[in-house]
């Protein structure tokens, strides 16, 4: 014979509660992380005296890059030389960026897609880089 059992109202309300407060847990985990955004460390050039960081972005139309550029006080100016190769064609596209006063200047250059990215910070004038350059450090790689 089959008997059937009634759970008690107590023990209902108590998995009730707890039904409840594991619903919020749930529906707040994201699925999975969405990768759109990719920061950079701190490059310095060879005398430490230029720095540079920021962050890679996924744009409507490509990539961005946007980043900060360090002076120290001195005579020369600091430079972020960002290069990024091209997915349609493979070649490269080069942009310098300098900051002539003593703190943090900023900069913004979009590219269309690219198989990866890489920055140089050097030491120079208000026209160009002259030495003083750090090793260039990929930023960003396709797949990567």
């Amino acid at each position: 014979m089959i008997t059937s059992r009634t759970i008690p109202e107590s023990l209902m309300r108590l998995l009730a509660f707890l039904a409840a407060l594991a619903l919020p847990l749930t529906l707040a985990s994201p699925a999975a992380a969405d990768r759109t955004s990719w920061k950079w460390g701190t490059v310095y050039s060879a005398d430490a005296k230029a720095s540079a960081w920021g962050r890679v972005t996924v744009g409507q139309s490509g990539f961005v890059v946007s980043g900060n550029v360090r002076d120290i006080p001195g005579k020369a100016c600091s430079w972020a030389i960002v290069r990024a190769q091209s997915a349609k064609n493979g070649r490269w596209k080069t942009h310098g960026f300098y900051y002539c006063k003593p703190g943090v200047g900023t900069f913004r250059q979009s590219y269309g897609y690219v198989l990866q990215i890489k920055i140089q910070v050097c030491r120079g004038t208000a026209k160009q880089p002259t030495g003083s350059c750090s090793k260039s450090k990929t930023i960003f790689t396709q797949g990567g």
